[in-house]
């Protein structure tokens, strides 16, 4: 046994289409659209209810113009790959923003480690 559970993966995975979709500014009909599908198979991607194909996801990552790892990486818990989730987002950021989360986000790390 792999010891994956698919419905834990299904999810994050969907949570992940969904920002995915979100960030693009489309709709899950737009989407549904351009995959020659219906809005509905969108709907369940989403809500981890169908876990999409390597190729249905490529061609998300097309259509959201991210790279296919993004899909996944974002829905990993493996703490090498939410280190590269972060990275990207913290590029986002000024410089001073980014030091001021980082010190947040140390002094929280410190206070749940602690427990």
């Amino acid at each position: 046994m792999s010891g994956i559970n698919v419905n834990e993966l299904g999810k994050a995975v969907g949570l992940a289409i969904a920002k995915q979709r979100q960030r693009k500014g489309l709709t899950q009909e737009e989407v549904a659209e351009r995959l020659g599908i219906g809005m509905e198979a969108v709907s369940r991607m989403e809500r981890g209810l169908v876990v999409p194909t390597v190729v249905r996801l490529a061609e998300l990552a097309q259509i959201f113009e991210c790279e296919l790892a993004d899909l996944l990486r974002e829905s990993s818990t493996r703490p090498s790959e939410q280190g590269i989730v972060l990275a990207q987002q913290l590029e986002r950021l000024t410089s001073q923003d980014r030091t001021l989360l980082l010190d947040t986000l140390s002094h929280l790390v410190e206070r749940l480690a602690s427990k």
